[in-house]
């Protein structure tokens, strides 16, 4: 007999969203995981609140909901905060019953700068570490180092000369400007958007963009990303990121650090060889700064093909946690959110190799 296709809806449930998660949802073992790294941080969350006043949204459930945002390619924190009024998974997992109140999308905005100042997302990234190597997935001698562009949240428009404001009369918000014959340059133009951005193109035959750099160093047994980078987009960005990062592995036996060619000149290996780390760059045809006694090795062959899997990891970035093109101004904001989303990235990757092999 056909069902009657009622629109009477119920008044009470029984059954919580603990309940209504299966068991083996894959966002299990990562509340179990974030759990751990939030009760860690707790004495510093008690530092940055006041002990008077009226409560707070808890900094515990506002980190929860941020990284439902990177794992879900949640396109703003409205959106997200709609998901979370009426998705039973996203309540499950920040921590908020059927009946809690969502909070305003102003209370990121609010609270961003406090969560800033404590550099939350360098202590989260480095519990997440810590528990990546009690599990034993961290490799000690062997890693990659790499950059990428992270496009600002800027348009071409507001590339304009440093001396001059006003570039055509027809719009102020979204004026006619044309390029041609107009040299634009960082040294002469600032955009007004996000005046930390510059203009920068990855190599010939691409278009300029304003972007920043965003460098990861990644160990090489599972591929998580042990330290990161944000800076300028420039021509040296990626070689001066790669011996800044390369000062946190150093003092091991047996270290070596892969990278592509464009890391492949004489200052990097120099700096590298001091640092007693073995450079397995990859090796330009012409005038490359290394020679057999380092290329000859079966772990250099090893090293270039593992350093390849830091493109995952940019991948991810981009496409998942929507990081291809960022939607926060600055320095501080965008190199804040990379620190995090690669927090997320390795709690995926802790995941799959922890939960994914039990």
């Amino acid at each position: 007999m056909r069902g009657d296709d009622g629109k009477q809806d119920g008044m009470w449930s029984y059954i919580s969203p603990e309940q209504r998660v299966p068991p083996d949802h894959p966002l299990r073992p990562m509340r179990e995981m974030v759990d751990v790294v939030l009760k860690d941080m707790s004495p510093i969350f008690g530092r940055i609140y006041s002990r008077w006043g009226r409560p707070s949204i808890p900094p515990e459930r506002l980190l929860r909901a941020l990284l439902l945002q990177v794992l879900y390619s949640v396109r703003s924190e409205r959106q997200l905060v709609e998901q979370l009024d009426y998705n039973m998974l996203f309540r499950w997992f920040v921590g908020l019953s059927m009946d809690d109140r969502v909070w305003n999308p102003t209370t990121f905005s609010k609270n961003r700068d406090r969560l800033l100042d404590a550099k939350i997302a360098d202590k989260f990234f480095s519990r997440v570490l810590v528990m990546a190597r009690e599990a034993g997935l961290l490799s000690a001698e062997h890693f990659t180092v790499d950059g990428t562009l992270i496009e600002a949240w800027a348009g071409q428009k507001s590339f304009k000369p440093k001396d001059s404001s006003d570039e055509g009369d027809d719009d102020p918000g979204n004026p006619t400007v044309d390029f041609r014959g107009h040299k634009r340059k960082n040294a002469t133009h600032r955009s007004t958007t996000d005046p930390e951005a510059r203009l920068f193109r990855k190599s010939q035959g691409t278009e300029s963009k304003l972007c920043f750099a965003g460098h990861v160093l990644m160990e090489n047994r599972h591929g998580l990303a042990i330290d990161s980078r944000l800076t300028e987009a420039t021509s040296r960005s990626e070689r001066e990121a790669g011996m800044e990062m390369a000062r946190v592995v150093a003092g091991g036996h047996g270290v070596t650090l892969g990278a592509d060619k464009a890391y492949d000149t004489r200052e990097f290996v120099r700096v590298l060889r001091e640092l007693r780390i073995t450079p397995h760059v990859a090796a330009k045809k012409r005038y490359s700064a290394l020679d057999r006694r380092t290329t000859r090795h079966e772990t250099y062959q090893t090293s270039q093909k593992k350093r390849k899997r830091v493109e995952e990891i940019f991948g991810w970035l981009k496409t998942i946690a929507l990081l291809r093109k960022t939607r926060h101004r600055g320095k501080r904001r965008v190199g804040w959110m990379l620190r995090f989303a690669l927090a997320a990235y390795n709690l995926v990757r802790m995941r799959n190799l922890v939960w994914g092999s039990a």
